[in-house]
Formats: C-alpha cells, structure tokens, sequence
C-alpha cells in the first residue's frame, strides 16, 4: 500500500513539475490556428517579459520566444538560423546589447566574470552594429516585420557595464535599423531614470516583476503596431 501510495505521489509532483514548467517562458507554445505569430529574441530582460507579453497579446497573437537567453550578437549569428527555423514569422521582435557591451574578465570573482575596470568588452561598438547589420539581413529575408528594441539603461554601479555605453550602442543600431528602415521600440526610454523605482537591486540591469511588466505593455503595443493591417 505504501508502495503505491508513492508511486501516486511521485507521479502527482512529476505532474506538477512539468505544469509548471509548460508555464514558463522559455517553453514551447502551441500555435492558435488562424492567430499571427511572433518571435521574441534576446537576453534575460526580454525573459522577464515574455509571460506577460502573451498573456498581453493572448487572443491576438501566438507568441513564442527562443528557448535560450540570446546573450551577445555573436551567439545570434550562431543560432540564428535554428531560432529563426522553418516556419512563417509575422513579427520579429529582437534585442542584443546588454551581452555586447559587458566588460569580462577570466579571474574575476563577479557573476558572469563581469569586470569593467581589468576586463575586455565582448564587443566594440563598431563590432556589435556590424554584427547587428548581418543578423537584421538575415531575418528580414523571412518576410516578418522587425522591430528592434533599444537596450535598457546600465545603472551606477554596474560591475561589468559602463553608465553611458548603453546609448552609445543603441545609437550604433539605431543607424543599422534606420539603414534597413526597421521599426525601432524604445524600451530605454521607458526605463530612463527609473532603475531605482524598477531596477531588482542597485547596480543591476534585471527588472523586478512590475518593471518586467511595464517593458511587456510597450512590447506588446509594438507588436501591435507592427502587426498593422493583418489585426484589423
């Protein structure tokens, strides 16, 4: 009997387990046939929003994200073609800048390595929009309308990041975007001076819940805009 009893247990949490894990971001979704369907790619912030972002589009669009945290442009430019996969995009909402622009060190102690006084940029800003030119290349060979999303801000503070590189990146690609007349979705400007209010601690560039849900409200009314006529 007590055998049984927890077989049943162990099937119940396996249950559960898997539940919970259908419900997070980075599982697969299944399609809504006759709905759009939307792509978001980039790093943890772009994580932090992607429950919400369906929950925001639920009825209007199938939302999927890659399963993966899309880090720097030289990781897009390896996996890009199995993020991107065989099937029809309507929308490809993407980001990569955060990764580019981190100071890393191998001796350092910090998480993730970060070290912007003895490290070494992952890459130059001239590295990261060329990087970002071929990787836009690439997918709007899939028909879907692009929209980029600016990298949010780097607070005071930041082990591997410094304070003002943000703009200076988001400025390079917004030259690659304007270049390929791409869609631009200022996701910096919601957080401008709002780290300490949204920020998860100081020095850090995550987003508590609530910050994560205002970034999915505008990525949401971007997808939105960018999906156009096919909505009306």
């Amino acid at each position: 009997m007590r055998t049984v009893l927890s077989i049943l247990v162990l099937t119940c949490l396996t249950a559960v387990c898997s539940a919970q894990k259908k419900k997070g971001p980075m599982a697969p979704i299944e399609d809504v046939p006759g709905l759009p369907r939307v792509l978001l790619i980039g790093d943890s912030i772009s994580i932090g929003y992607t429950l919400s972002v369906r929950a925001a589009l639920k009825g209007v669009a199938n939302v999927h994200r890659i399963r993966t945290n899309g880090g720097p442009t030289s990781k897009g430019l390896e996996h890009i073609e199995d993020w991107l996969g065989t099937s029809k995009w309507d929308v490809i909402h993407f980001n990569w800048g955060l990764h580019d622009l981190c100071y890393r060190h191998p001796e350092s102690k910090t998480q993730g390595k970060r070290d912007k006084v003895k490290g070494s940029v992952t890459h130059p800003v001239e590295d990261y929009a060329g990087n970002l030119e071929k990787l836009v290349v690439r997918m709007k060979k899939t028909g879907a309308r692009l929209v980029f999303a600016t990298t949010t801000p780097v607070p005071e503070g930041e082990a591997g990041r410094k304070v003002g590189d943000d703009l200076r990146y988001n400025k390079a690609a917004g030259a690659v975007m304007s270049k390929h007349e791409v869609a631009v979705n200022d996701l910096h400007a919601v957080m401008e001076g709002r780290m300490d209010q949204f920020g998860t601690r100081p020095g850090n560039v995550h987003f508590k819940p609530e910050g994560s849900a205002l970034l999915a409200q505008q990525v949401a009314k971007a997808v939105k805009e960018a999906l156009g006529a096919s909505l009306r």
